[in-house]
């Protein structure tokens, strides 16, 4: 299989059900964003830690999920769709996380180590994907479980940071007003 084709040079693309849509449109936005989110929770891992380079990797393979949910207007019952055990499966690994951390009692400046930055700037993507879904959902139909599953993956990337930083022993600073 060829990578190019030439049929997005006129600014339009496919959908999984193969209509054409504009390379703008709020579908699009929504899944390009899903992408750019799992591109960068890619350089991510390895964290040094394999517990959360494990759930990453899920992650990833979720997302991917995610985006053939978004890209196809019309599923039918064989397609992947997010479903509500995986927003589930985040909420586990969120509650094991704040296990072993002190309780969250003000905000935090994302930053800290490479990799607790790098989670905090995969939130705000995936909170950036959140608005993409969101705004789609007002003209589309989309799944509600797969606009869950980025909130849900926002908290997570946010809680891994936060663990990440403590393990690593990073300073965690706080807004000062």
């Amino acid at each position: 299989m060829k990578i190019y084709t030439g049929r997005g040079d006129e600014g339009m693309t496919d959908l999984r059900d193969m209509s054409r849509v504009s390379k703008t449109s709020p579908r699009i936005e929504a899944y390009g964003t899903v992408d750019e989110a799992n591109a960068l929770i890619g350089t991510i891992r390895p964290t040094g830690y394999d517990d959360i380079d494990g759930h990453l990797e899920r992650i990833q393979n979720h997302l991917h999920i995610v985006q053939a949910d978004f890209a196809n207007p019309t599923p039918e019952d064989e397609d992947p769709v997010v479903r509500e055990e995986h927003v589930e499966e985040l909420e586990s690994w969120i509650d094991e996380a704040d296990e072993e951390l002190e309780p969250l009692e003000s905000f935090v400046l994302p930053g800290g180590s490479d990799a607790g930055a790098a989670l905090h700037h995969a939130r705000t993507v995936v909170r950036r994907a959140e608005r993409r879904a969101v705004d789609l959902a007002g003209t589309n139909p989309v799944n509600a479980e797969a606009i869950a599953y980025l909130n849900r993956l926002s908290d997570a990337l946010f809680t891994f940071g936060r663990l990440v930083n403590r393990r690593d022993g990073a300073q965690v600073d706080r807004p000062t007003y």
